[in-house]
């Protein structure tokens, strides 16, 4: 399967030996020359914490208009396109699995974050001033620790971006202390987004993921809609739109190549599925990308 975009597997493109990299939003824009950032994606994790932008941000085919005190959050795979109209000031921070394990920092932190998102709505944290300015101060911590060569760098590091993580979700959860009821509704949506990402492109049915956790439809239903507030089956409907689009905009397959990749007996359902939800037909998706 031939992709037509870039996705960025290192960190650093000069040095596949660093797990890690911060740059001001404002050099990032100089070295591009204002030139607009075309569609890709990374194969790691992104923070982008913008203290003044204007323009847009495309996640996944969702825009959102860029603005004073945001940050956004970008999961491994994501479709990412910053659009500035102006240089924007700020910082954004990329690292690797690697450096996690590196770091002594679980993936099971990262996956418990309500943070990174691999598909669907990922728009920018809010955060009120004070949040945002003791965010801001671990963000420049992070970069004078990376521009200097000191012992234990990225160690200080590591411990600065968990730090800065931990108050960005702070910030979306409002501090609320987890009951114990709590914590295992949150355990099971962690292990119903587990097994969506096995199982997606053959499981479509609410029933299949519920079986799989040893629990009713209704259960999985009303706690999804409690925490997350979807259903299993917006949740899957959104997972397979969100790959349907990769799919579209990345790849080479035909349509009916897409369907089959995706589970769907019949390359018409798939179109009658793509254009219920989205509107467009994924012929007409895939030549609308084309034109920008």
């Amino acid at each position: 399967m031939a992709e037509k975009v870039k996705t960025y597997q290192n960190v650093n493109a000069q040095s596949e030996e660093l797990s890690f990299g911060i740059s001001k939003m404002q050099a990032i824009y100089a070295k591009r020359q204002g030139k607009i950032d075309k569609p890709h994606r990374h194969n790691f994790f992104t923070v982008l914490l913008f203290k003044n932008a204007k323009g847009q941000h495309k996640i996944d085919f969702n825009t959102y208009t860029l603005g004073k005190q945001q940050i956004y959050f970008i999961a491994p795979g994501q479709v990412h396109q910053v659009i500035e109209e102006k240089a924007s000031t700020g910082y954004s921070m990329v690292f690797s699995h690697q450096f996690l394990v590196e770091n002594a920092i679980p993936l099971s932190f990262i996956e418990r974050l309500n943070l990174f998102q691999n598909y669907g709505d990922t728009p920018p944290l809010k955060t009120t001033k004070q949040e945002f300015e003791k965010i801001t101060d671990y963000a420049e911590q992070i970069f004078d620790s990376f521009h200097q060569n000191t012992p234990y760098k990225f160690m200080a590091i590591g411990a600065l971006l968990k730090l800065l993580l931990i108050a960005c979700n702070n910030s979306c959860t409002l501090d609320r202390a987890a009951t114990d009821a709590e914590q295992i509704g949150e355990n099971l949506i962690r292990a119903f987004k587990n097994s969506v990402e096995q199982n997606y492109k053959s499981q479509h049915t609410t029933a299949f993921y519920a079986e799989a956790l040893h629990i009713t439809p209704d259960h999985l239903n009303r706690t999804l809609k409690v925490k997350m507030g979807k259903t299993a089956k917006d949740y899957l409907t959104t997972r397979l739109i969100t790959e349907a689009k990769r799919l579209l905009y990345f790849s080479d397959l035909t349509n009916k190549e897409i369907a089959y990749h995706l589970g769907f007996n019949q390359p018409g359902n798939f179109s009658a599925f793509f254009k219920n939800y989205t509107k467009v037909s994924p012929s007409a998706f895939r030549k609308r990308l084309l034109k920008h």
